[in-house]
Formats: C-alpha cells, sequence, structure tokens
C-alpha cells in the first residue's frame, strides 16, 4: 500500500517529489523519505518517521535539498517497524544503488541470507533493502547495466513490486520495473515522472504511459524508454488522462471499492452520530414511541444480498439484548410465502439504494397488512424512504463499487443503535450497561481503522489463493453472519467458489468437500463459541484444509492450530462483526486484483437490483 513518485528534468525535485507524495499519503502515512541527486554527486537521502508533514518540515519543503533526479516514497509498514530506519528509501551499502518499492518480496528472507554469505550488512528489518542490494549484487557480479541488473533480479524473486532506483554511474537517470503494484510514468516538456497513481502527477503532465507486468523503463528528462523482460527496447503509446467525475472521486485509490472500504469508519461515525447525542441514542426521529417497543411481539428483517447477511447478524444481537422474537428473511421469498404478520410486529426492509425490487415488494406486503415498518436505507428520496412508516437513514454517502462496504458497515450500525434501544426500553439493560454499549458502539470507528492497517498482511496471504477453486468460510453465532457476507465478497468480484457454514454442520455432509489445500476461513470472535470452533477447524485441518483464522487480540493459542491468523481489537462480542469483516473484505479485493479483474464492476451484477 505504500506509494512512490520520481522525477527527471530541470527543475528542483525534492519539492515536485513531496508535492507527489502528498497525493498519495492515502497509501501509507508511518514514514516518507526522498532520495535527490544532483548531478554525478551522491544521493541525498531524508527519511522521516510519521506523517509526510515531517518530512517536509525537515527538508524546508525541499528548499533544502538540491539536485534535479530523485525518488520518493510514503510507508504503510509490512516488514519492519514503522521508523526511520526501516523507512524508505533504501541504500546498497556504497550507495551504489538507491530505491523505493511498493508491494511485498516474499523471498527476502532467502535473499538476506545468501547475500549475507557474500558479504552484504544489512541495517533494517524490510525487504525492500534486501531486494536493494540483490540488484547491486548482480549489478557488480556480471558487470552489466542497469536494466539487464534489473531483470536478472526480476526471475529471481518472488513477490509484487513497483521499484524505482538510481544507480551511482548513471547520473540524472530512474530505472523503474514492475509486477502487480502499480506505476504510471508521465512525460512532459522535457521531463520525466513517475508515480503509484495518476493523482501525483496530474498537476504536471496529462501524457502518461501505463508499464506492464514484468516490464522496465529507464527515465532521463523527457526521455523515456521501455524494456521486456529480455532487455529488448519496446514501443508504447502515451494515453492523455481526461478525467471524467467518476474517476475524480476515488480520491486516488486504483478502485472505488478499496475507497469504499477505508471510508467505513467514517460511515459508521456519521452514522452514529445521527442518532447518539450525549452519549444516549435518540430515535425519536424515527416515530417509534417507547410504547410501541415494549409492546413488540416479533420483528421481521427482510433484504437481499448483504444486506440480508446484516439482517441474520443483527436478529443475534437483537434476540440476545432486547430478548425479542427476530425472523430474518430474503426479500425475494417473503411475499410468497404469505408470511403471517400481526398486529403488535415491525417489519424492517433494509436496501442501501432504497430502490431494490424484492424488498420494495416486501415493504408493500407489510403495509398491505397493516403493519408498522421501518427502511433502513442510504439514499434519501427513494422509493423504500418514501414508502416506510419510518426511516433510519444511514449516512455512508455515494457507493459506487458494485460489491457493498460501507453501506453493510453503516447498516450493521444502525442495526446496533436499534438494538440498543430497544433492550432499554424493554427495560433489558440497567444505566450502566446501556452506557457501556453505547460507548463501545461509538469507539467502533477508530477500532475499524486499526484493522485496516493490517491490509498489506491480508494482500500477501490473498495472493496466495488466487488460484483456488473452492474457499469455505466457518463459524458459529454471530461468526457465522461474518462468514455469509466474506464469502459473498469473495465469490461477487473473484468468481471462486465460495461458501459460509454454519460450523456445527460439518459433519452433515460439509466436511466431504475439503481436500488437501482448501483454504477454510474460521471466524471466531465469541468467547463463548472459541473451543467449540476450534476443534471444528481441527476437524477440517485433519482433512488436508489451509486454515486461515480470524479472532480478537488475547486468542494467540490459535497460533498452534491454523496456518495464518488476523487479529481485531477486543469490543463488546455483540458488536465484533463490525470488525471482522474488514479483513474479509480486504481477502475477496486482493484476490480479485491478483486475478487481473474488475473489482468495481463484476460480471453480470449490477449496484442497485430494480427488476425482480
Amino acid at each position: 500500500m505504500c506509494g512512490i513518485v520520481g522525477f527527471s528534468g530541470k527543475h528542483s525535485a525534492a519539492p515536485i517529489l513531496l508535492d507527489g507524495l502528498s497525493k498519495l499519503e492515502y497509501r501509507g502515512y508511518d514514514s516518507a523519505g526522498i532520495a535527490v541527486r544532483d548531478g554525478a554527486a551522491d544521493p541525498v537521502v531524508v527519511k522521516a518517521k510519521g506523517r509526510l508533514k515531517i518530512l517536509s518540515e525537515k527538508t524546508n519543503g525541499g528548499l533544502a535539498v538540491s539536485g534535479c533526479c530523485g525518488i520518493g516514497h510514503t510507508r504503510w509498514a509490512t516488514h519492519g517497524e514503522p521508523s526511520e530506519n526501516n523507512a524508505h528509501p533504501h541504500c546498497s551499502e556504497d550507495m551504489n544503488v538507491v530505491g523505493v518499492h511498493n508491494g511485498i518480496i516474499e523471498s527476502y528472507q532467502e535473499i538476506k541470507e545468501k547475500l549475507t554469505r557474500k558479504g552484504y550488512h544489512f541495517y533494517s528489518q524490510t525487504d525492500t533493502e534486501a531486494l536493494i542490494n540483490y540488484v547491486d549484487y548482480y549489478y557488480k557480479k556480471y558487470h552489466m547495466g542497469p536494466i539487464d541488473a534489473l531483470a536478472k533480479t526480476m526471475v529471481r524473486i518472488r513477490g509484487s513490486y513497483a521499484l524505482a532506483v538510481m544507480f551511482k554511474d548513471y547520473p540524472g537517470e530512474i530505472y523503474v520495473a514492475r509486477k502487480d503494484s502499480p506505476m504510471i510514468i508521465g512525460v512532459e516538456d522535457g521531463e520525466s515522472y513517475l508515480a503509484s497513481d495518476v493523482p501525483a502527477i496530474l498537476k504536471y503532465t496529462r501524457n502518461v504511459y501505463y508499464i506492464g507486468n514484468m516490464e522496465m523503463a529507464r527515465l532521463s528528462g523527457g526521455d523515456v524508454t521501455f524494456y521486456n523482460l529480455d532487455g529488448d527496447a519496446i514501443e508504447k503509446e502515451p494515453t492523455q488522462i481526461k478525467w471524467d467525475a467518476e474517476a475524480a472521486e476515488k480520491g486516488g485509490y486504483e478502485h472505488f471499492m478499496m475507497k469504499e472500504i477505508h471510508e467505513q469508519p467514517r460511515a459508521v461515525r456519521d452514522t452514529v452520530r445521527s442518532v447518539v447525542k450525549e452519549n444516549a441514542i435518540d430515535l425519536s426521529a424515527l416515530a417509534l414511541t417507547p410504547e410501541f417497543v415494549q409492546a413488540l411481539d416479533t420483528v421481521h428483517i427482510v433484504a437481499c444480498g448483504s444486506a440480508y447477511h446484516v439482517g441474520v447478524a443483527a436478529q443475534y444481537v437483537l434476540e440476545d439484548l432486547a430478548r425479542l422474537r427476530v425472523r430474518v428473511e430474503l426479500a425475494s421469498e417473503f411475499r410468497y410465502r404469505r408470511p403471517l404478520l400481526r398486529e403488535k410486529d415491525l417489519v424492517i426492509v433494509i436496501s442501501q439504494s432504497g430502490e431494490t425490487a424484492d424488498s420494495l415488494a416486501a415493504l408493500r406486503e407489510a403495509k398491505g397488512q397493516g403493519v408498522k415498518t421501518l427502511g433502513i436505507v442510504n439514499v434519501v428520496g427513494s422509493s423504500i424512504a418514501r414508502e416506510a412508516d419510518n426511516v433510519f437513514y444511514t449516512l455512508a454517502g455515494p457507493e459506487i463499487a458494485v460489491a457493498t462496504t460501507k453501506a453493510y458497515s453503516a447498516q450493521l450500525v444502525a442495526c446496533y443503535l436499534l438494538a440498543v434501544e430497544f433492550a432499554r426500553l424493554r427495560g433489558q439493560l440497567d444505566e450502566q450497561a446501556y452506557g457501556r454499549l453505547v460507548d463501545d458502539i461509538q469507539q467502533l470507528p477508530e477500532k475499524m481503522e486499526r484493522v485496516l492497517q493490517d491490509q498489506e498482511r491480508i494482500q500477501w496471504f490473498a495472493s496466495k489463493f488466487a488460484a483456488a477453486r473452492d474457499i469455505f468460510y466457518l463459524g458459529r453465532g454471530l461468526d457465522y453472519a461474518t462468514g455469509l457476507e466474506g464469502s459473498l465478497k469473495m465469490k461477487e468480484i473473484s468468481y471462486i467458489h465460495s461458501e459460509a457454514y454454519a460450523a456445527g454442520e460439518l459433519k452433515h455432509g460439509t466436511i466431504s468437500l475439503i481436500e488437501n489445500g482448501t483454504l477454510v476461513v474460521g471466524v471466531l470472535t465469541q468467547s463463548g463459541l472459541y473451543e467449540k470452533m476450534l476443534s471444528n477447524l481441527v476437524e477440517v485441518k485433519s482433512r488436508g484444509a489451509y486454515l486461515m483464522g480470524l479472532t480478537t487480540y488475547g486468542n494467540y493459542s490459535i497460533e498452534d492450530t491454523v496456518d495464518f491468523t488476523v487479529y481485531i481489537p477486543k469490543t463488546d462480542e455483540h458488536f465484533t462483526a463490525s470488525l471482522a469483516v474488514i479483513p474479509l473484505q480486504l481477502m475477496g479485493y486482493y484476490v480479485s486484483v491478483a486475478k487481473g479483474l474488475d473489482v468495481d464492476k463484476p460480471r453480470n451484477l449490477a449496484k442497485s437490483v430494480t427488476v425482480e
């Protein structure tokens, strides 16, 4: 998730590099650094831990660093803690090669061991330093030029990279290589630019080249030459960037889905603040009187797709906290079942767009039977919002990607708020317990941001399973609901067959589907079900499954059983789904990216299903 930039031209490089990095800081802000060359002099390397502004202050906005050729980096830490020592750029011991890198080098430990035997020394904990030294090694061993040294390195490493390096013997030049990680190159008025994404260089040029996978390039002033892995020069035509409104809204992210995954903390925070006043939930705008809530008999939650999975999670929370009967039903089945609804029932219809045909039909069926209805929708003035008796607006903002993320999270927290307030009104919570639950809900956005910091590890793990045929998700209770959504994310954007199962059902046929190497994702956030879930994972492991465990911090014994673990912060166990779903969203996203698919617009799907 790191961001890289580069510049070679007539102007001072450092201010341009810092400006470009400011457009990429969303990709990481653990540290930042630049390396600038002034003619044949050794590069001046300046690094700083923390946000980009620290580096900017350290270099007086770049004015303190002379030279017209340079590279820069903003880091999200993966290998090695956030520190100035681990910050990019990284250099070989004699400053022969200096470089920046976005991606993950899976074989870096093997490289370090090999180079250590060859007399190399390492000062950081990063995979990038090993990569830079590997380039240096081949450059010196075979007395070859930069392109050949890069090519030789590329065929001997495992991982993903957008790599930009400068060689001591080639002043004014930048050499780049790419595999899987994004990189674009721009040219304008005798100067050249490189970056992880267009916004970083759009200020300077709209003429860009897209460097292909396993390709290299040489930048020198306004000259750019592209090479294949054999070192042969290849021709490329520039593309003129013509931004439309939709593309501009990506905010520098490669896909809307990733942007919206990162917008989830804000969406949840805004939704919570819309009804929580002075640490108390205020549902007066919904016109659900205390008398009505107290007299409730059954809540029917009706929805489609991801919204249905919100309903499954809400069922557990509402029943446990408010001691209410809850039924969750697919909107497409609801009205054809001729549902038996009673006067003291409430029908909750959940829909992001508020236009989902099946959900709208279910709403009308409920109203036709004279039952009170509540819409949980994201779009003001939508059909469901207009026709429901009461509306709880989620404040996710526009959601462009077909696979929902932030709308799902906003709907989920809306259901938590309903459950807690219903529980209070029905006498199931004392003042202290109520206050604690409201406080835990308000802390969810911050904890979601912490979960997002683990995305590089998830990217690395996801890349290993891009060719998977089947993936299974196991959970019990609320974790089963989370597994349903994780499985949907995987199948709808990666086109991999995936299924979610209640773990207790394994012995009733499901376990026959497990083969050697089958990925099984176990969700274990409910303490009362942890040991049972662990036993279920042992069962599938004995049949050859490869296990990913998703649990809360503190459950470190899971590492004795599973092959890869993702931890989420602790919260009240009724609310863990809000945190646990994020790694599963990222899994689906990164598998799709690794397969080269259209993440935002998966085949055969649309954002709003307005026909039956």
